[in-house]
């Protein structure tokens, strides 16, 4: 009698279940309503703060502390700015263009993200990963309109500079019919690009009007970084060819690298050694000058202008010893000054490039805003991504009127402007100036410029993307998903295609967190000392079971896809399940039952053997099931179901189901399913807030049960 007392008293003493919030959510006729009235009201003040949130330079700019960030915008502006236009020249021959497109992206780009970009920091222009991205583009559409690939057949026909330049149409010239105008191969090819880059641009503002940021969530660090590396591969391949001065179409189709390099191998005879020399000696300055600086980084203020030097002194070299013309040295050719008038993108075309687009597009993005957030993380201020997503948008859509081609942020020129004392976007300005310079007055100077110089540029600037390979060890011991989620995107990228490797990538990192929650880590629980603290009792020391309990934690969400594990994973835990548990019971009752029977007959006894039945064993080591839900986020009817079925599989063994720890979305998931009963009337005896509270709650009530038997007996 005082044992049942007790009982009582626990059974009483038992926690309540707290009380939820009520919360009543608006109807979606009231919410649509709101949401319609919010949005079309117009006010002055309205009218404002739309303008300046569209262009943020309005907000800051008249706050602008002349006299502290000056000195630093200008500097950081000048540097990038001369960085850039050596670059700016030399990307075009990723992007298949003519060099004077590549100083009109780096232009536009600078001064429509001054504009309307929020971060302080990062510099938006002419990147390698995106135009190689174009330039895969172009290289194809050039080539299945029939014009020649080949370096030295550049169509003399009219073009883009027609009405600025007089070129005129000669005859037996391949050209196309695009807009009412003949158009030769740099025409054709300009007119993909800006295609390509308008289309892009639409859908980053698209998805920057619907919110669809969130695409960047998939993906991950490690994938992009296997992605940009496989990618440098690519380029390295692309260009090495100017680096030996060999005159070999562009390979179009998957296997770029393996293809490229057998065509290289097999005319490694034609080998220009001008321009191999040249390579030689332009890679040696820029790589120890990078060497140099980043050892005395610490002394030097500004990074050193090695590329302009570079494309100084090799131009002086170039033209006065005639290389061009002496011994058949490949040069950039005449680079015209001034602006053309403004085109609009060929639509014709873009039902050509639109799923070329989507890559262009998700990557461009989701540089420019990663890139954003850590260096504004990292100087102390906020960006807004969505307006960077606006801003990277038009810096796609408005250049491609400009015959201009898809830009991003760039990590190697963000980080010279941070490192040089940048405070704003107005080092944006002083760079577009810069480039402004070139166009207007210094492009020509750039004629005797040997392609291989700027292939050496192109090199060079891949290094930081090549070394990730020594930190593959690291990533490996650090996370070995991460690593080989790494590896399958850089050599997807690598050995099938750009395009092919991103999306391999995507669909692969996603594959290893699917496979993660099918196959999640399950462990039972045990109770450390006299404390109500439960840990896996493989990971821990000293942990005691529960008497008569067994407490089952399955760490991952429980939905249609890993339920099947979930339950194979908990009967192999506990070591009973409920189905076979009930054949061996049935199978030990029958074969009971015939003993029974046939001694009976021996005996002459006419029992029906039901005595005997009743005394077969029938208990188990444990009599209830904690699941410890507080690593399970969510669950969905499939989950439902499986605790469901549990419930009812180990009630016919005489064993409890209790649940513990559950978060309000399990737990409303599972009222919506009434696993609680009607109303919720098994609610306050199947769950529970912690672990040790539905484990007192099993023994007490064993406890109770085994006292009420031993009381009628």
């Amino acid at each position: 009698m005082e044992d049942v007392t007790k009982v009582t008293e626990t059974k009483q003493a038992r926690p309540p279940l707290l009380e939820r919030r009520v919360r009543q959510r608006p109807s979606a006729v009231s919410l649509l309503k709101s949401n319609l009235k919010k949005g079309l009201t117009c006010s002055v003040p309205r009218v404002r703060s739309t303008l300046t949130g569209f262009f943020p330079v309005v907000r800051w700019l008249p706050k602008y502390k002349l006299r502290e960030y000056v000195w630093g915008d200008v500097m950081s502006g000048l540097i990038v700015g001369i960085i850039l236009v050596p670059q700016a020249i030399a990307y075009c021959l990723l992007a298949g263009v003519e060099p004077i497109y590549g100083l009109y992206t780096s232009f536009y780009a600078n001064i429509i993200y001054f504009l309307m970009g929020t971060s302080r920091h990062v510099s938006v222009g002419i990147f390698s990963l995106m135009s190689l991205m174009v330039g895969q583009v172009v290289y194809r559409e050039v080539f299945l309109a029939g014009f020649d690939l080949s370096e030295d057949s550049k169509a003399p026909g009219p073009d883009v500079f027609n009405g600025s330049m007089g070129v005129n149409l000669t005859a037996g010239v391949h050209t196309l019919e695009l807009m009412g105008l003949q158009c030769g191969k740099e025409c054709y090819a300009i007119s993909i690009a800006a295609a390509v880059t308008f289309i892009a641009g639409v859908y980053q503002l698209l998805m920057a009007v619907f919110r669809l940021g969130f695409v960047s969530v998939y993906l991950s660090a490690p994938m992009l970084d296997g992605f940009a590396t496989g990618a440098s591969f690519t380029i390295l391949t692309v260009q090495a060819k100017y680096l030996l001065g060999l005159k070999i179409p562009r390979y179009q189709g998957y296997g770029t690298v393996v293809v490229t390099w057998i065509n290289i191998l097999s005319n490694i005879h034609k080998t220009n050694l001008c321009d191999l020399i040249t390579s030689v000696i332009c890679i040696f300055v820029m790589v120890g000058a990078k060497e140099l600086q980043e050892r005395y980084k610490d002394r030097l203020k500004i990074p050193l202008p090695t590329e302009l030097v570079v494309v100084a002194g090799a131009t002086l070299a170039s033209h006065f010893g005639d290389l061009n013309s002496r011994y058949g040295s490949s040069v950039s050719g005449h680079i015209p000054t001034g602006f053309v008038p403004p085109q609009v993108p060929s639509f014709s075309l873009m039902p050509r490039v639109a799923l070329d687009a989507i890559p262009l597009a998700v990557i461009s993005f989701a540089f420019t805003v990663s890139l954003s957030e850590m260096f504004a993380k990292k100087n102390g201020y906020t960006v807004r991504p969505n307006q960077e997503m606006l801003a990277i948008s038009f810096c796609n859509i408005i250049p491609s009127f400009f015959h201009c081609f898809t830009t991003s942020a760039a990590l190697a020129k963000t980080m010279v402007k941070d490192s040089t004392g940048c405070q704003t976007q107005v080092s944006s300005l002083i760079s577009a100036l810069v480039v402004l310079l070139v166009l207007l007055f210094f492009a020509p100077f750039f004629y005797a410029l040997q392609k291989c110089v700027l292939a050496c540029i192109i090199i060079v600037s891949l290094r930081g993307a090549l070394r990730k390979f020594k930190d593959v060890p690291a990533k490996w011991r650090a996370s070995r998903g991460d690593a080989i989620v790494w590896l399958v995107a850089m050599s997807s990228t690598a050995l099938i295609s750009v395009e092919l490797g991103l999306l391999v990538g995507i669909v692969f990192s996603m594959m290893c967190i699917i496979f993660k929650t099918q196959k999640p880590k399950v462990s039972l629980m045990g109770r450390a000392n006299d404390s109500d603290l439960y840990e896996d009792v493989d990971e821990y020391k000293d942990l005691l079971p529960p008497a008569g309990v067994q407490v089952f934690r399955f760490q991952a969400p429980l939905y249609y896809a890993n339920k099947d594990s979930f339950l194979k994973s908990l009967y192999k835990a506990v070591g009973v399940e409920p189905f076979l548990e009930v054949t061996r019971r049935s199978k030990a009752e029958r074969k009971a039952k015939e003993v029974f029977l046939k001694e009976a007959k021996a005996n002459g006894d006419k029992s029906n053997g039901d005595v005997v039945i009743g005394l077969v064993q029938r208990e188990l080591e444990f009599h209830t099931i904690v699941l410890d839900c507080s690593a399970v986020p969510f669950i969905d009817s499939a989950g439902l179901a499986a605790f469901k079925g549990l419930v009812k599989e180990y009630k016919e063994i005489g064993v409890s189901l209790l649940l513990a720890s559950c978060n309000t979305s399990v737990i409303d998931t599972l009222r919506k399913g009434q696993f609680f009963g009607k109303d919720d009337k098994d609610m306050s005896s199947s769950l529970f807030h912690t672990v040790h509270t539905a484990v007192l709650y099993a023994n007490s009530r064993k406890l109770l049960s085994s006292s009420a038997i031993e009381a009628d007996e």
